[in-house]
C-alpha cells in the first residue's frame, strides 16, 4: 500500500503524521518505508536525526540523474537509508529538490516516481511526505500513490483549503491515476474542549466529507518528539498520542 500524505496548507502535520504512522506499522513488523518529497526534509530529520547531514545519496541524486544522458539509472532502492527503527526504511530528501522541480517539470518526468516505485517490492507499507504545494512532487507522489490521507487542522482557513485540495485530488485521479482514492481526512490539533473545532468537524461530515474516526489531539509533547527524533511510540509509549496514532494506523490497516 502507497500512502501519500497531503495538502497545500503548510503546517498542517503531513511529516508528523506520515512519520508516526510508519514508526507504528514498521513497530508491529510491517517492512516500512517513508519517502520523502519535501525539499525542507522535516520527515528525514525526524527519522534519521544527525545522520542526514552525512548521507551521500537523497532522492535529489536520483531525480537528477534522471535528467541526465546515462542508459542506466540506479534504481530507486540505492537510495534507500536504514533508520535506526527496525524496518522502517527512509528514501530522504534534501534541499537540492527545490531547484529541480522545474527541470523534471520541464521534462515532463512525472511518471518517474510511479515506474520506479512498481519496481520496488521489498516493502509491505509505503508512506510519501510532500510538499505544501501543488507542485511537481506533490503531482508525482498523488500519480505513484493508491491512496491519499489529508491533515486538517480545525480551523477557518484550513477548512476553505479543504475543498481546493479535494479537487486537485479528483483531476489528478481523473488525469493520471484511476486507482487513487482519498482514504480519509484526518483531524489534526484537535482539541476536545473548545467548541470550534468539534463544530467544524460535524459540519465537513454532514457536508459528506471523509473524516476518519480517529483524532490527533493538539500537545507540547510532539515537540519533544521532534527535537529528539523519535516517533511518539518511541519517545513516549504509553502518552496519549501514542495511543491516538496507534488507533488511526488500525483504523487505516486493521489487518495489519
Amino acid at each position: 500500500m502507497r500512502r501519500v500524505v497531503f495538502n497545500q496548507k503548510g503546517g498542517v502535520g503531513k511529516s508528523t503524521i506520515a512519520c508516526n504512522l510508519a514508526a507504528v506499522g514498521a513497530a508491529r513488523g510491517r517492512r516500512t518505508l517513508l519517502i520523502d518529497l519535501d525539499a525542507q526534509a522535516n520527515s528525514s530529520r525526524y527519522l534519521l536525526g544527525q545522520a542526514l547531514d552525512t548521507q551521500e545519496k537523497t532522492l535529489a541524486h536520483f531525480f537528477d540523474d534522471l535528467l541526465g544522458l546515462k542508459l542506466f539509472h540506479d534504481e530507486i532502492g540505492a537510495y534507500v537509508v536504514h533508520s535506526p527503527f527496525a524496518n522502517l526504511d527512509v528514501l530522504p530528501a534534501d534541499p537540492r529538490l527545490e531547484e529541480l522541480q522545474f527541470k523534471l517539470e520541464s521534462r515532463y518526468k512525472m511518471y518517474k516516481l510511479r515506474e520506479a516505485l512498481d519496481k520496488l517490492q521489498a516493502y509491505d507499507d509505503i508512506f510519501i511526505d510532500t510538499p505544501p504545494a501543488l507542485n511537481f512532487f506533490t503531482r508525482s507522489a498523488l500519480i505513484a500513490a493508491d491512496s491519499c490521507l489529508i491533515p486538517f487542522d480545525c480551523d477557518d482557513f484550513s477548512r476553505r483549503a479543504l475543498y481546493k485540495l479535494m479537487a486537485s485530488v479528483a483531476e489528478i485521479r481523473s488525469d493520471h491515476n484511476r486507482e487513487l482514492r482519498v482514504e480519509g481526512i484526518v483531524v489534526n490539533h484537535y482539541q476536545a474542549r473548545a467548541n470550534l473545532p468539534a463544530q467544524l468537524v460535524e459540519e465537513l461530515r454532514a457536508e459528506g466529507l471523509p473524516i476518519l474516526d480517529a483524532f490527533l489531539s493538539a500537545s507540547v509533547k510532539i515537540r519533544e518528539s521532534h527535537h529528539q527524533a523519535l516517533p511518539m511510540i518511541h519517545l513516549d509509549p504509553r502518552h496519549k498520542l501514542s495511543a491516538e496514532f496507534t488507533a488511526l494506523y488500525e483504523l487505516l490497516s486493521p489487518q495489519a
